[in-house]
């Protein structure tokens, strides 16, 4: 098995939504011996913007020059990533009701039409098939699902746009309120987790 792990926080010591993605993965790498694991830091991966030389090598008509190509150089590799991936593990905490930019902006370099998704007479289709994608989501006063919600729901939402279908929440929300609790359902979330591998 291989996991692309895809860590959205900016807090490297302490982050809930790393801590328990960790989890997941040492979990599930108990269960899958032969399991390797691809680390992708958003935040400090240097990964930039959507900028009006970028959109124009996306979306040229013909051949690629040779520069247009080394400047979708960094979205290519993190193409690649998802691709030989065969499951996600994304640890995202809220920022202010959304995603943090540097996850939007991973997302933006990885929706490319042709390699993750394609457009069809019924619309866009997802090309990422038979991916399954475990979602680890941490806030402190924001609910997952609510109506006040731009992060969870977007990145199912987003997952299911390139094709991933197959994704499970781990929510750690509103944590100023009731962390033991949330944290104790998320750890027992992650050994149900490894048990449905296990009758795999």
């Amino acid at each position: 098995m291989k996991i692309l792990n895809i860590n959205a926080s900016s807090n490297r010591q302490s982050s809930i939504s790393s801590t328990y993605a960790n989890k997941l993965i040492n979990r599930i790498k108990e269960v899958e011996v032969d399991t390797t694991v691809v680390n992708r830091h958003t935040t400090y991966s240097d990964l930039p913007f959507l900028n009006e030389e970028m959109l124009a090598s996306l979306f040229v008509k013909g051949e690629r020059t040779d520069e247009q190509k080394k400047v979708l150089e960094i979205s290519q590799q993190l193409v690649e990533e998802l691709l030989e991936a065969d499951t996600i593990v994304i640890a995202s905490p809220i920022y202010n009701f959304s995603v943090p930019a540097s996850l939007k902006a991973y997302f933006d370099l990885v929706a490319r039409a042709g390699l993750t998704f394609q457009y069809t007479e019924n619309g866009p289709v997802g090309l990422l098939k038979n991916k399954k994608a475990y979602v680890v989501v941490s806030s402190g006063g924001t609910e997952i699902d609510s109506e006040i919600d731009f992060a969870g729901r977007y990145i199912q939402h987003f997952l299911g746009f390139i094709g991933i279908s197959d994704v499970e929440m781990i929510k750690l929300d509103q944590l100023m309120f009731d962390a033991e609790t949330k944290q104790e359902t998320a750890q027992k979330q992650i050994s149900q987790i490894t048990k449905q591998l296990q009758t795999i």
